[in-house]
């Protein structure tokens, strides 16, 4: 079973229904019982980092991912789900605290001539770690979707596994042990998004 866990703002039906596709047993999360006992978990996201961590906190659900992260399961945090895993952000002078799994903080795209902020579109991969479960069968160079205008830094670069250029060079997506987190969206990435989470379903069996 997969918890998808919904805190009010995520993008939880696009994410469900893509997980349903692939053929997962999906299971909506909104307390921390409800995902105690899944074989994978999905932190989707839309919105801001602050809305997020506070509606996580009210939920009682910050300590929970912490607890699932570190039994060793399966663990996605899809744009905003994924911002959340690191440890502030810069978003609106944000004062909420991220989970901290990450060392880093979020950052703003810098503002340069012709460039549209958000970032809302297709854009390529770059996988640098090939050897990461999530992109098996994904082929370098591959189009996904992104709705975004902050991007972790991570303190870490041997945890990035995909990176994205617009404007500049940003981790688009990062993998350590048993967390995988993204900052597009595969739900809306058509067939390289399916596989991306097909192989994240696979993990969690």
């Amino acid at each position: 079973m997969i918890a998808l866990i919904d805190y009010g703002s995520g993008n939880l039906r696009s994410a469900q229904k893509a997980l349903l596709k692939v053929g997962a047993d999906v299971r909506v999360a909104r307390r921390p019982e409800e995902m105690r006992h899944a074989a994978g978990v999905v932190l989707p996201g839309v919105g801001a980092f602050d809305d997020c961590l506070n509606a996580l906190q009210k939920q009682e659900l910050l300590d929970a991912i912490r607890e699932y992260i570190r039994g060793g399961r399966p663990f996605l945090g899809i744009c905003v789900g994924y911002q959340a895993l690191f440890e502030r952000s810069e978003e609106f002078n944000s004062c909420a605290a991220g989970l901290g799994v990450f060392a880093g903080k979020v950052a703003r795209f810098k503002d340069q001539p012709g460039l549209k902020i958000p970032q809302i579109g297709w854009n390529q991969l770059n996988i640098l770690r090939p050897d990461c479960p999530i992109y098996q069968g994904i082929r370098q160079g591959s189009y996904v979707y992104f709705v975004h205008s902050y991007f972790p830094r991570p303190a870490d670069a041997a945890i990035i596994a995909t990176d994205t250029t617009y404007g500049e060079t940003f981790a688009s997506s990062v993998w350590r042990g048993n967390v995988y987190a993204t900052q597009f969206h595969p739900e809306k990435s058509q067939e390289t998004g399916l596989r991306l989470l097909k192989n994240f379903v696979a993990l969690a069996k």
